[in-house]
């Protein structure tokens, strides 16, 4: 009979080295986009047999892709432990060492996803393992999703599954295990305006796209302007929406009416701000652009979007993670899963071991020295709400 002190002899680092040796990218580039379930079958068989109750979760629509959910005890309540299994895709010559071979010099673990953030799973496990013989009055839930670093499929999957359920959850982003409450939201469109080529002399032949485009960006603009003056938010280093205007493409020849031009965007709104309103919004703004210039504009969204996240200074759990830790909440920029969590129910953070910093550049690492404190600071948020 296999007991559970038998059972967890693999190594954290061990654990860790496995995770990163199995590729895992996701990208909206079908050229680079990988499936996840190598990663998935691997935490599945080490939480099965350390007594978790698993279930993998097919991504709808995406047949390579899946989530997992792994429940020790049961009832409701508790606490999710959340990370996300792909990464983004790396160039291999740019790094010093094997992106998806562990490699430890420094007193730092290097490798693809080190910090963002297979390494979480395995540290999330080991401060697990201290509770296997203990009776949990509340479940302990490790989730691991797909595809957050592209469209975010898999938590999306969750919110309408309406799963996992629990008081509390923990995205263990890196934070430098610091309790993050709050980011901004991510928007990223496209406008492209149809209009109608022609030889450049007589500009009643067509109906030239990029003046319709010049009129777009104007109006964007001056969205921006408004929607800056009318929101913002102390709590963030950038503390105003930011709109970017990031890449356009129209024409062919100088002595031609440009007949088509497309430009893409980005737009982060602040806590609060929604994400179906400001599109509803840019598309008044745009829609008598039509008429006045002849042409047909189109606006897209290139991926559903991220919901801007905001937990409040007061909840349960934002008290307790800055209690334990020593630090004060904060505000970040980037976008993660948790306001897909927070939508089940969840008293929701952000906090993980490692550095943004190091995250989607090459030689990603996790330090040595965030590796204990990780782990005590998991267990004593399981005991918290799970004992």
């Amino acid at each position: 009979m296999t007991t559970h002190s038998t059972r967890h002899s693999l190594s954290t680092l061990e654990m860790m080295r496995r995770l990163i040796a199995a590729p895992s990218v996701s990208s909206a580039s079908v050229h680079h986009d990988q499936s996840n379930l190598v990663v998935i079958e691997q935490l599945h068989e080490w939480l099965e047999a350390l007594g978790f109750n698993t279930e993998a979760m097919p991504v709808p629509g995406h047949p390579e892709k899946a989530n997992l959910i792994a429940t020790l005890g049961s009832g409701p309540g508790g606490l999710v432990l959340s990370g996300h299994t792909d990464t983004v895709p790396c160039d291999p010559e740019l790094w010093r060492s094997d992106p998806f071979f562990l490699t430890e010099r420094d007193n730092r673990l290097y490798g693809l996803g080190t910090c963002d953030m297979k390494g979480f799973f395995a540290l999330a496990i080991e401060a697990a393992k201290h509770f296997l013989d203990q009776p949990l009055k509340q479940p302990l839930i490790i989730l691991a999703t797909a595809d957050e670093e592209s469209s975010m499929s898999g938590a999306r999957a969750l919110a309408e599954a309406g799963r996992p359920l629990a008081r509390a959850a923990v995205i263990g982003e890196p934070t430098r295990l610091q309790p993050i409450r709050m980011h901004k939201g991510i928007i990223m469109e496209s406008v492209r305006i149809q209009g109608r080529s022609g030889h450049s002399s007589d500009p009643s032949l067509g109906a030239n796209a990029l003046e319709a485009m010049h009129a777009v960006m104007s109006e964007l603009l001056t969205l921006r302007s408004e929607l800056q003056q009318k929101h913002r938010n102390a709590q963030f280093r950038v503390d105003i929406p930011t709109l970017n205007l990031g890449c356009i493409h129209g024409g062919d020849s100088s002595n031609r009416i440009c007949g088509r031009c497309e430009l893409e965007y980005d737009l982060r709104p602040l806590p609060g701000m929604s994400i179906d309103g400001l599109r509803n919004a840019i598309s008044e703004r745009l829609r008598p652009l039509n008429d006045r210039f002849g042409v047909k504009i189109e606006t897209h969204s290139q991926f559903p979007g991220i919901p801007p996240f905001e937990t409040p200074a007061d909840s349960e759990l934002v008290r307790l993670a800055e209690r334990l830790t020593g630090h004060r909440a904060e505000a970040v920029a980037f976008g993660t899963e948790a306001p897909f969590l927070q939508s089940l129910g969840m008293d929701t953070i952000v906090m993980g071991p490692g550095s943004i910093d190091q995250a989607h550049q090459p030689d990603e690492y996790l330090a040595l020295d965030q590796i204990s404190p990780t782990v005590a600071l998991l267990r004593n948020l399981i005991a918290h709400y799970c004992l």
